[in-house]
């Protein structure tokens, strides 16, 4: 019926059911307005009318529908050598750019890849004499009818234009009259044939529980005389899940899905033509246009949204005349939605039984063998499989994982080998690197030590201090402090004995054997008559209020600690660093050194003076070491000890005396 009317060159709406041959109603058409060498060979046409632009045009919504049309019209147009291109996205741009340098009669594709390439200037459309839209309802939907419009703004005005669907509401009839100049709308349907479903088709609806549906379905695919099955899923996790499912019970199965690579679908669905793979799962993206030889069993594993969605997906099977069985599983939130679809398509399902997998009138109406489970029996496993068939590189673009194992490949083989040679690390011993022989090597100058290994000297220096708590006499202390020796590298330290000099090494070592963790040591250093006064450290803020009482009572027990005869030092004051948390073990320390000091000369301490509450004092650590170099001075009077700062309570100023 169409063929006439389309050869003519007029404006055609063309409406049938599924499977009765729309993609030659307009595919013969189209080939025989294609001008090729052939035609002016034999004198059908002038040379002036030979181009290398495209001369025919096919829009279709989906990229498995996309190269499925053009297999087709290369086959139909085989003998008279028609060019056919077919231009989609999710693959390279590189060889549909240069398949067009070279020539191309008819260009079958989807919108975003045409607007893609025609903004680029690669793809010239002025030359386009008809335009198809396949599945025209889904193509002048809201989601692609902007660029449905932009793509005929390119084309010529003077063409012919042709729509073609399955279903066409009223709707997209009046829209697509904006683009169509005194269109004949052809519906051709069987006398036999009434509804809008396909006559050969048997249908089934059953009411299922969704945990019990993959067990259904199992039982199902085991039915007798099954051929290829198809398994539609609503969303693309669901259908993922289904396809890893029927995978582990022993099926052969596939899945196509958006969330899948282009190299990845189309794999599935060659596998599926070929045999390799019987059982596909994909979502609504294979539903229209797809034909594949074989397919006797379509199953609605979730409800679709709407009654064309429905058509579509059951119009898989029973095509060009052969027999299918469509089964659809309704879940009990799904009565209402699949009350509308069997209203709109008078069906006559209105209420489905409610069914297990287990309920005998499912093993009685798909023909199901007794006995059947949800796992196939490995005899029956005859199937190559999905990995059977090769991935093809398609140099896919995007992201979401979407490139295949090939490219990864390819990039591992190709990058350099490496050429510096791996950083050694060295073994060190104290911080200094070891020798051949594992004794420590010469020490180098800190310059060349790495950075991170300047610290480890630091922390063990420790166990030399341990060792040096014995009482030394004075000779001996100033012969080791007018010895050269390596300036020692200064670290800051967050308080602690470490952070002040000029701690004379006894009182040193012995607050240092008491102190536990080793960033707190650090080493003795000797006071020399002629040294430089200490600097005063920073003045620091405590909120500690009983180190302060330790404090007071290590400077009385300092003062009146029996003097040694040694050079006297000048003692400057050292005021204390603002803001620092001493802990108490610090403090207690200094004063048990001093008193056990005191008790081995046979002086008893001092007794505590406890300081009001609330009273904020200076940092207890400094002024046990500003009390233990007092005591070193011979000559230096217990009245010339420096006090305590006075601190002001929130209360009233208090003074603590020593």
């Amino acid at each position: 019926m169409t063929l006439p009317v389309a050869l003519s060159g007029k404006d055609v709406i063309g409406q049938a059911k599924t499977g009765t041959g729309k993609t030659l109603g307009f595919g013969l058409p189209l080939l025989e307005r294609v001008t090729v060498p052939a035609d002016v060979e034999t004198g059908r046409a002038g040379p002036e009318k030979l181009t290398n632009a495209p001369q025919a045009l096919v829009v279709v919504p989906t990229r498995e529908l996309c190269t499925q049309v053009t297999n087709d019209l290369l086959t139909a147009g085989k003998v008279r050598n028609v060019r056919v291109l077919a231009i989609y996205g999710g693959r390279a741009y590189e060889p549909q750019v240069e398949a067009l340098k070279k020539g191309v009669d008819v260009i079958v594709g989807t919108p975003g890849r045409l607007l893609d390439l025609a903004g680029q200037k690669k793809l010239d459309l002025s030359h386009v004499r008809a335009l198809v839209l396949d599945e025209a309802d889904e193509m002048l939907d809201l989601g692609f009818l902007p660029d449905v419009e932009k793509i005929i703004q390119l084309l010529p005005p003077k063409r012919q234009t042709m729509l073609f669907s399955a279903t066409m509401p009223g709707a997209v009839i009046g829209l697509a009259r904006r683009y169509m100049s005194q269109p004949t709308h052809i519906s051709a349907t069987s006398p036999d044939d009434e509804g809008a479903t396909v006559a050969n088709t048997t249908q089934r609806v059953y009411r299922a529980h969704s945990m019990d549906k993959p067990e259904m379905v199992a039982r199902i695919l085991q039915s007798e005389g099954r051929g290829l099955a198809m398994i539609f899923c609503r969303t693309k996790r669901t259908a993922a899940d289904i396809a890893d499912q029927l995978a582990q019970r022993g099926f052969a199965s596939g899945a196509v899905h958006g969330d899948l690579g282009q190299g990845a679908r189309e794999q599935a669905l060659r596998a599926f033509r070929n045999g390799k793979v019987d059982v596909l799962v994909c979502t609504d993206v294979a539903a229209r246009g797809i034909d594949v030889e074989g397919v006797t069993h379509v199953i609605n594993y979730q409800s679709p949204e709407e009654e064309k969605t429905y058509l579509h997906r059951i119009g898989r099977t029973g095509r060009a005349g052969a027999s299918g069985t469509a089964v659809t599983l309704v879940d009990w939130d799904d009565i209402p939605r699949w009350q509308l679809i069997n209203k709109a398509l008078d069906l006559g399902f209105p209420d489905p039984p409610e069914t297990y997998s287990t309920s005998p009138h499912l093993f009685e109406e798909l023909n199901i063998p007794a006995g059947t489970k949800g796992v196939l029996p490995r005899a029956e496993r005859t199937r190559a499989g999905l990995s059977a068939e090769r991935v093809e590189d398609l140099g896919e673009t995007g992201g979401r994982g979407r490139k295949s194992a090939a490219p990864a490949a390819a990039v591992r083989e190709e990058r350099p080998a490496r050429t510096r040679t791996p950083r050694q690390r060295r073994r060190t011993r104290g911080g200094t690197p070891l020798g051949a022989a594992g004794t420590a090597a010469e020490p180098q100058s800190p310059s060349a030590e790495p950075r991170f290994q300047t610290a480890v000297p630091q922390f063990q220096t420790a166990e030399p201090q341990f060792q040096t708590a014995v009482p030394m006499d004075v000779p001996e202390r100033v012969e080791r402090a007018t010895e050269p020796r390596t300036p020692r590298r200064r670290r800051r330290t967050r308080g602690g004995p470490g952070a002040v000099t000029g701690t004379p090494a006894v009182e040193t070592a012995e607050i240092s054997a008491t102190v536990t963790a080793p960033d707190a040591v650090a080493e003795p250093v000797v006071s020399d008559p002629e040294a430089e006064p200490v600097a005063k450290p920073r003045r620091r803020r405590t909120r500690a209020a009983k180190p302060a009482a330790d404090a007071a009572t290590t400077v009385e027990t300092a003062a009146v600690t029996e003097p040694v005869d040694a050079p006297e030092a000048p003692v400057a004051e050292t005021k204390p660093r603002r803001r620092t948390r001493v802990a108490k073990s610090v403090a207690e320390a200094a004063e048990s050194a001093v008193v056990q000091s005191a008790d081995a000369k046979g002086e008893a301490p001092v007794a505590e003076t406890k300081p009001r509450r609330g009273t904020r004092v200076a940092k207890p650590a400094a002024e046990a070491v500003e009390a233990a170099a007092t005591a070193e001075a011979p000559e230096a009077d217990a009245e010339a000890t420096p006090k305590p700062r006075r601190r002001r309570t929130r209360t009233t100023a208090a003074k603590t005396e020593s």
